[in-house]
C-alpha cells in the first residue's frame, strides 16, 4: 500500500502548472543546450522567472514566435530582452 503523501505531491504539482510556467520552461529548454555548450551555467526556472518578471504573458508568446523564426534562438532571445536595443 502506498503512503497518502505520495499521491498528494502529484496532485499539488499538477495544480501549480500555469500557462506562464510552461512558456518559461520552453525558454529554459531551448536556451540551456547552447549555454552548456559554451560552458555557462544552466538557467533555472527561478532565474528565468526573474528575467521575464516584467513581461506580460501575451508578450512572451510574441517573443517565442520571434525567437523560433530566428536562425539563432539564444541570440535573438537576449537581443529582444535588452531594452537598449529598442530605444530610438
Amino acid at each position: 500500500m502506498q503512503h497518502i503523501g505520495a499521491s498528494l505531491k502529484e496532485k499539488r504539482s499538477a495544480l501549480r502548472q500555469t500557462e506562464r510556467g510552461e512558456i518559461m520552461k520552453y525558454f529554459c529548454d531551448r536556451l540551456n543546450p547552447s549555454r552548456i555548450r559554451d560552458n555557462l551555467p544552466k538557467i533555472t526556472m527561478a532565474r528565468m522567472g526573474k528575467i521575464l518578471e516584467q513581461i506580460p504573458t501575451k508578450d512572451l508568446y510574441y517573443l517565442k514566435r520571434v525567437c523560433d523564426e530566428a536562425g539563432n534562438f539564444s541570440k535573438k532571445f537576449w537581443y529582444e530582452l535588452d531594452p537598449k536595443k529598442h530605444q530610438n
